[in-house]
């Protein structure tokens, strides 16, 4: 069997893994329920709002931290968002398992590989310094 068969066989699995089929099944809920949905978009929407903020480097308001910790309980209060998000959670676990189990033969190539790069840096910027000096001292 080469590596594609395996890789096709592997989609079957997850396919007919429980985690997909409860993922599938409460996504299918959470479709039909019109305030539901939408009431998950918003929560999304000002989680990514503040997510990038904060990535940018801007100083996110204490107050828009805490309204959206009080909308996730609310949202939490509603049965069809609650069991969607846990079934996404745990979907989401069985994917992160099957992803560290397939690197796991290339972490000793990345680990090298971060390493030489690393090790690189340094020399990169002792070489850059050397120019700039150079380029000062001449007339």
């Amino acid at each position: 069997m080469n590596v594609y068969d395996h890789a096709h066989a592997l989609a079957k699995a997850i396919k007919q893994s429980p985690e997909f089929r409860n993922y599938k099944k409460n996504q299918e809920k959470l479709e039909n329920d019109k305030s539901a949905k939408e009431m998950l978009t918003d929560f999304r929407k000002s989680q990514w709002e503040l997510q990038q903020k904060k990535m940018s480097g801007v100083e996110v308001d204490p107050e828009q931290e805490k309204r959206l910790a009080q909308a996730m309980e609310i949202i939490n209060l509603n049965r069809v968002v609650k069991e969607y998000l846990e079934a996404e959670y745990r979907f989401s676990i069985l994917l992160a398992d099957i992803q560290k189990i397939i690197a796991s033969p290339f972490e000793d190539l990345i680990s090298q590989e971060i390493s030489e790069q690393q090790s690189a840096q340094p020399r990169q910027k002792e070489e850059q310094q050397k120019t700039k000096q150079q380029k000062e001292e001449q007339p």
